[in-house]
């Protein structure tokens, strides 16, 4: 049986071959030449100096009159041969002209702009090369914007203009909105160039695609609005009450806002013009009769009260979405799901309500959308298994936690957590991953979650539904952005409620609470601004903005980011001082394979499990993990993609002590000590892990962060009385408690820290994390190991302590990095050159 790669490589190589042979056909099958029956006009392109190709059809009048000749005008995709019927019913005493516009028939493909404001520019020029000084124009469906924008730009060449079936203003198109119809018609245009041109497909997809796509996308509705209230020309509107591509209502606003245009709305469909031509041929006829004998209405002379209809502003008529604009949605609606099935739910409700789609349609669409979707989540855990977590965009849904909580979910409830999951917010996307993972019966994982997404959708859209009509009767949501505000809103209400109707649930929303109340949780980006801006004071105040980064020459940029721990503990071993303080370490670059050096390190020196496995450039504790045994470590090590470091693990009371000297001082300072506590919870011998994080005021703050740590043992019931430790990593971002920790500074202690600096030559400014076993001993100034010093941007990091202020850490912090850059510039002035600002951008752009 082939492996999973070989299928995969068997698959690309064919696609290749077939790609290969498909552009050596269309490259040979391309470019035919126009049907020779046709006549041709070459004209200049009006943004190149190559020659333009217009095809057209004559049809010469049967009994020749001194009458102005008709010019038919497709749409898009369209050719002139749609008017075949038509015109020969039209050329009974008038000469009839059908033309194939530039990139559609037998016209010249490429051009510049496929807009219907350039193929107005190339009608003009058309016309002129025929010597015809007036026409009456008709323009078909897309064609409409042609013949409005021809009055636009040669009002002299148009004699009547005739709307059949066509487009004109904006508010009817699709959503109603340009931006969000450029955005489809955006889309649509990769769609087709991308199976144009990266699909094997011989041919069979060349011609009119990307005219097509390219005529919509170029095109802006927006200004045809302002031609339709201005012109002053004899006017034909004939519209399908049953169009399903251009609705019924943009003919309506058009007889509104053209006082002199007649209007015929039959009982038929977008396509009567060329499948039943004789419903328009009398009324085009008696029109252009009446326009060349005098009796043509025009603005000047149109019904007063019309024209006071037309001068009342527009007010949106909703109509629900037909035909062309339903299928939009629809495919919205189902892409959507793909990125967030509640919120899409809640949109096509409102939108249901609205008016603008059927309540049926958006229930049809998102139960759709969200089956296909889950589906091919199960699909990609049977298929490709954990590995398609790493990859876009399953990675940006899933995350590793959450496929582990799942999996505990999963194996407790079986497939029954299919069904539940649907209703437990955060479990609903893992589940089906985790239930393709596990092998489960597809069929009947397939009527499972049939039977859930049709419980749950039709509710939710329902309510969503109704919320929205109430809100249009009331006024509150018109437009795009008011529609988008209540989505959002009751999207965030709905998940409110979803979450406070269980205990757990209810919880996590107080740890967040708490998570929001307490500063020292909060993130780098909500704390750290008022820092920068200190910093960018300093940097004046200090003549450079890098002047910090002399505060320690001995490591690159001062330890700014991304600083190397190997290079910091050579740094150290400098001092014979130093070196009974340090722990035993290997260095395991990515480039080689890195279990034996690993187990022969763990031999030579006696180590035991636990020991600590940490990226070699990483920050507050990002990626470290106290590995238990030599499967655990292999597993890591073959996951890493950086050089990492073994080091020796220690066990202990942990401090952090920050460190400064100035250089011109011969005695360094400590400016602060972090007292580090790593949280518990204790065991009632009936809840779980999961429940002991969850009841505890403190913990419940960080549960996230805990149940990431522990995901294997959340299930774990601890005995009575007995004290679990949830955090085994001194880092106050994965969890670790901070206290202020000068209570045990002494000299002592402040002369042993200082002796070990003076050791490291060029070191004068950073945080030490310490273990010991000996709170007296470490006090003085003994018995303790260092696990790694931290650089200038190492904080001091007993500002976290609960009974410090907002105020009072910011105050810290601002001396601390006062201090920096007196330290800084103390080196600049005695030579010491400072990391190049381009240098710590790139630093910054490495790390992330």
């Amino acid at each position: 049986m082939l492996s999973r790669k070989t299928f995969l490589t068997i698959l690309f190589v064919i696609y290749i071959l077939l790609f290969v042979a498909s552009t050596i056909t269309r490259y040979f099958g391309a470019n035919p030449q126009p049907d020779q029956s046709k006549a041709h006009l070459y004209l200049p392109a009006n943004a190149s100096n190559s020659a333009v190709i217009i095809a057209y059809k004559d049809y010469p009048a049967k009994t020749p009159a001194n009458k102005s000749p008709i010019l038919l005008v497709h749409g898009s995709p369209g050719e002139s041969e749609i008017f075949d019927q038509l015109a020969t019913l039209l050329n009974e005493n008038r000469r009839v002209i059908a033309i194939d516009l530039p990139g559609f028939g037998d016209s010249t493909k490429q051009i510049p702009n496929y807009s219907f404001f350039a193929h107005a520019n190339y009608l003009r020029d058309f016309l002129n090369k025929l010597n015809i000084e007036k026409a009456h124009v008709v323009g078909f469906s897309m064609g409409g914007g042609v013949v409005l924008s021809l009055e636009n730009i040669s009002p002299e060449k148009v004699e009547s203009i005739t709307l059949q079936s066509a487009i004109g203003v904006q508010e009817y198109e699709l959503l109603g909105d340009y931006s969000l119809n450029h955005g489809i018609h955006g889309l649509q245009l990769a769609a087709i160039w991308a199976l144009e041109n990266l699909t094997p497909h011989f041919g069979l997809f060349d011609g009119m695609g990307m005219p097509y796509a390219r005529n919509f996308y170029d095109s802006d509705q927006r200004p045809l609005r302002e031609i339709l209230e201005n012109t002053d020309k004899p006017f034909l509107i004939i519209h399908g009450k049953d169009d399903p591509l251009v609705p019924v209502e943009t003919a309506r606003e058009h007889t509104r806002i053209v006082p002199q245009s007649e209007y015929y709305e039959l009982d038929d469909n977008h396509f009567f013009t060329f499948m039943r031509p004789e419903k328009a041929s009398t009324i085009l006829l008696d029109f252009f009769a009446k326009v060349e004998g005098e009796k043509g209405i025009t603005r000047s002379n149109a019904d007063i009260s019309r024209i006071e209809k037309a001068n009342i502003p527009f007010s949106f008529e909703m109509s629900e979405a037909k035909g062309a604009t339903a299928f939009v949605f629809f495919l919205l609606i189902v892409l959507s799901t793909m990125v967030s099935e509640d919120l899409t739910c809640i949109t096509a409700g409102v939108l249901a309500g609205q008016g603008r789609m059927s309540l049926t349609l958006a229930i049809f669409a998102c139960i759709f959308g969200i089956y296909l979707g889950d589906i091919l989540l199960f699909l990609s855990g049977r298929i490709f298994g954990r590995k398609a977590l790493k990859y876009a965009p399953l990675k940006w849904f899933i995350s590793e936690n959450s496929v582990e909580r799942a999996s505990v979910w999963f194996q407790k409830k079986g497939i029954w957590a299919i069904f539940l999951s649907r209703f437990i917010p955060g479990l609903r996307l893992p589940t089906y991953f985790v239930a393709g993972v596990a092998k489960t019966n597809f069929w009947l994982f397939a009527l499972y979650f049939l039977i859930a997404v049709c419980v749950w959708t039709p509710i939710l859209v329902w309510l969503s539904y109704k919320l929205g009509a109430q809100f249009v009767q009331s006024s509150l949501i018109n437009s795009w952005w008011q529609i988008a505000i209540f989505v959002v809103a009751f999207y965030l209400m709905v998940r409110l409620i979803l979450q406070l109707s269980t205990w757990r649930g209810r919880r996590l929303f107080i740890g967040k609470i708490g998570h929001w109340r307490h500063w020292e949780f909060w993130s780098m980006q909500m704390f750290y601004p008022p820092i920068l801006i200190y910093i960018a004071w300093l940097a004046i105040k200090f003549r450079g903005l890098n002047t910090f980064t002399c505060a320690n020459p001995a490591i690159y940029a001062s330890g700014f980011v991304s600083e190397s721990k190997e290079e910091i503990y050579q740094g150290l071993y400098q001092s014979q001082a130093s070196k009974p303080y340090i722990l035993k370490h290997l260095f395991l670059p990515k480039t080689v394979e890195n279990i034996e050096p690993a187990r022969q390190f763990i031999d030579e020196n006696n180590l035991t499990f636990p020991i600590a496995l940490k990226p070699d450039v990483g920050e507050r504790g990002a990626d470290v993990f106290i590995v238990k045994s030599f499967p655990e470590l292999e597993k890591r090590l073959s996951e890493t993609t950086q050089d990492v470091i073994l080091q020796e693990f220690a066990d202990g009371d942990e401090f952090g002590v920050f460190y400064y000297r100035y250089p011109n001082k011969e005695k360094g300072k400590i400016f602060a000590i972090t007292e580090k506590q790593f949280p518990s919870v204790n065991g009632d011998g009936i809840s779980t892990l999961e429940t002991l994080i969850l009841r505890d005021e403190r913990a419940v703050c960080m549960a996230e962060k805990y149940f990431e740590q522990n995901r294997n043992k959340l299930d774990f019931v601890p005995k009575k009385d007995e004290n679990f430790r949830i955090v085994d990593i001194g880092t106050h971002s994965r969890g670790a408690i901070f206290l202020d920790g000068m209570w045990i500074n002494s000299p002592e202690l402040e002369a042993k820290i200082d002796e070990i600096c003076q050791g490291y030559k060029g070191f004068y400014f950073g945080r030490f994390d310490i273990r010991t076993p000996s709170i007296e001993d470490f006090k003085l100034g003994k018995n303790f190991k260092i696990i790694e010093l931290n650089g200038v941007t190492s904080e001091a990091t007993n500002i976290y302590d609960r009974k410090n202020s907002l105020f009072s850490a910011y105050k810290t912090l601002f001396e601390q990095w006062r201090i920096a850059f007196e330290i800084g510039l103390q080196n600049r002035a005695k030579g010491v050159k400072p990391t190049k600002i381009v240098d710590l951008i790139k630093l910054l752009r490495n790390r992330e």
